[in-house]
C-alpha cells in the first residue's frame, strides 16, 4: 500500500535587515468593516486578499509588490446579487464576510497605510 506524504506547508521567503527568515505572508487589513457591493451573474472579480488594493474589495495588482505570495481570489456567480464582501481579510468563508471583523483582534488593529 502507497504511503500518503503531507504536502509542505507554503511559505514566503522574506528578507530582512537581519538575513532571510521563513515567515508566511499576511494580509494587511484593509478595513474593519464588509463592502456591500452589488455582483452581476457571469461578471468575474478578483477579491483582493492581500489588503493593499486602493480598489477595494476589488484587487489593483498590489499584491505583485506588497506580498507577492497572495493571490486574488477570482469569482464570479451564477445570479446577480447584492453581497458584503470582507475587508479585515480574515475571513474563514472568502470573500465573504463571516463577521471576523467584530473580533477583538482586527478591531484593535492598524489599518494598512494609517497610523
Amino acid at each position: 500500500m502507497p504511503v500518503l506524504q503531507r504536502p509542505a506547508a507554503l511559505v514566503t521567503l522574506v528578507r530582512s535587515s537581519s538575513g532571510t527568515s521563513l515567515t508566511p505572508s499576511q494580509p494587511a487589513i484593509a478595513a474593519k468593516y464588509p463592502y456591500q457591493v452589488d455582483l452581476k451573474a457571469g461578471k468575474r472579480y478578483a477579491w483582493c486578499a492581500c489588503g493593499h488594493s486602493k480598489k477595494q474589495p476589488f484587487c489593483d495588482g498590489s499584491h505583485k509588490t506588497a506580498t507577492p505570495g497572495i493571490s486574488p481570489l477570482r469569482f464570479q456567480l451564477d445570479e446577480d446579487k447584492s453581497a458584503w464582501l470582507c475587508g479585515c481579510k480574515r475571513t474563514k468563508t472568502p470573500p465573504f464576510c463571516d463577521g471576523t471583523h467584530k473580533e477583538k483582534f482586527v478591531q484593535e488593529a492598524e489599518l494598512s497605510g494609517q497610523p
